[in-house]
């Protein structure tokens, strides 16, 4: 399935464990470890917290995603959030993510792709940004059960180049298909 209006707006990496990154004209995709020069590059985990739970646990978060349509949302209620802020690698417009399911693969024209694994868990760093704003990124479904906004996560499965302006191809996986969880 190829969604013609989504897009990547921005793309963003930092060397170091800091909330926002830094946005780039390019960034490039490794596959099975992330984006170069990112902190959070490897094919172990990376992420503090996970890394102090066991850091032989495979990195299902090498590349966070985050649609700029939920910036729009949260400025609704007075946050002025902009692209890389929240910590994303590539920002995308015209695709849900938070509705794709686990598995889905998103290629960019250089042939680089990533795999779907799941939801990013807002974390205490997002209210250290914006007080309030992690609040904003939890919502809840018809069941009362935590829904989580701030983006998805996922592997590098080909490697290349993404770039603002850059098309989003997207391939789902065979059925049934299951729902993103946090990862």
């Amino acid at each position: 399935m190829t969604i013609h209006e989504a897009e990547v707006i921005a793309v963003a990496r930092d060397g170091t464990h800091r909330f926002s990154k830094a946005p780039q004209p390019g960034i490039t995709l490794l596959a099975g470890l992330g984006v170069q020069g990112d902190a959070h590059a490897g094919d172990t985990v990376r992420h503090r917290s996970r890394v102090r739970a066991d850091p032989t646990q495979p990195n299902l978060r090498q590349v966070h995603l985050i649609h700029a349509e939920l910036f729009g949302q949260v400025a609704a209620d007075g946050f002025r959030v902009q692209p890389a802020d929240l910590g994303e690698n590539i920002t995308t417009r015209g695709l849900d993510l938070l509705a794709l399911p686990r598995g889905t693969r998103l290629t960019f024209p250089s042939g680089a792709a990533v795999e779907v694994t799941g939801l990013r868990n807002p974390c205490a760093q997002i209210d250290a940004f914006q007080p309030g704003l992690m609040r904003r990124l939890i919502g809840t479904d018809d069941a009362g059960a935590p829904v989580f906004l701030a983006g998805v996560m996922g592997v590098v499965v080909e490697g290349g180049e993404v770039t603002p302006g850059d098309t989003i191809h997207v391939t789902l996986p065979p059925e049934p298909h299951e729902s993103l969880r946090r990862v």
